[in-house]
């Protein structure tokens, strides 16, 4: 008798395929009930999560902020994904796709909503004028590393993070597949790191924030507590970059914004000005 698993005629979702998001996902899109976004008084208004791609946003917020860029205040309500936030009418309204992180612009005339995070960093540098080079072969090899970031991240995320820690079991195929590509990923930034001091050549960008929450986190040991499955060590170069890039001032408030989980001094679920962030990371031991 086989034990083969052999994919039906027409695919069709009889129940939860388990594991810890189970829950939130279903083969159709669009709200699952009605509810408002909260709104706060600045014109930027982001909704999210602080995960890798929930971080990379508000590490760029912090870092404009950093800059002296008054106008890059903004507001940051918690959306929980395990308790299914992102299916509310409010939040479907300004991303369809159901995935943190989201942000309203109203400082126009209309409110512009932007969705996924690559986009959301590009549209930040362009709006205020910084982190994207303005040299045209610069700016072409941020942008280069941004839209490589938003199509490798995936194979890490959802595909080794999912098997690798999510999964109601484990599989050795899936996770040999994705531990293969994952290693594969950090000798290609391991390398590029090797001749650069950041991402896209010797100024730090919005490629940077990208990788970093993903990359940066999983090198540090701060992502699926796989650095020594994956013998990060390996990768000097990265590690070195991984950890100026954390020792940044507004890299460590950003990454706290929209955290529900870890220490007393990183936890804040909503943000609405700067003192918010002081306030809890004035907890951390000295």
């Amino acid at each position: 008798m086989t034990t083969e698993y052999i994919p039906p005629k027409v695919w069709t979702m009889d129940s939860e395929n388990g594991g810890k998001w189970a829950s939130i996902n279903r083969p159709d899109s669009g709200a699952r009930y009605e509810r408002d976004l909260a709104h706060g008084e600045h014109p930027l208004q982001l909704h999210s999560l602080a995960t890798p791609n929930g971080q990379k946003v508000t590490i760029m917020l912090e870092e404009l902020l950093a800059k002296g860029v008054s106008t890059a205040e903004y507001d940051a309500y918690l959306i929980n994904i395990g308790e299914n936030d992102q299916f509310s009418s409010g939040f479907v309204a300004i991303n369809p796709n159901s995935k943190i992180p989201a942000l309203v612009d109203n400082s126009g005339d209309t409110p512009i909503r932007v969705f996924e995070s690559g986009a959301i960093l590009l549209y930040l540098a362009d709006k205020f004028g910084h982190f994207l080079p303005n040299d045209i072969a610069a700016k072409t090899e941020t942008l280069n590393w941004l839209f490589w970031l938003q199509g490798s991240a995936p194979y890490l995320g959802g595909g080794f993070g999912h098997f690798y820690a999510y999964a109601p079991a484990k599989f050795e195929y899936p996770i040999n597949r994705f531990s293969m590509e994952a290693k594969r990923q950090l000798d290609l930034l391991d390398k590029q790191l090797a001749e650069h001091a950041y991402i896209a050549g010797d100024e730090y960008t919005i490629a940077d924030m990208a990788i970093w929450p993903w990359y940066g986190n999983l090198v540090l040991g701060k992502l699926y507590d796989a650095a020594e499955f994956l013998d990060v060590t390996s990768y000097p170069n990265l590690i070195r970059w991984a950890e100026t890039i954390a020792a940044r001032p507004a890299v460590q408030r950003g990454r706290i914004v929209n955290r529900v989980s870890g220490e007393e001094w990183e936890i804040l679920p909503e943000r609405h000005n700067a003192e918010d962030i002081d306030k809890v990371l004035s907890k951390q031991p000295k």
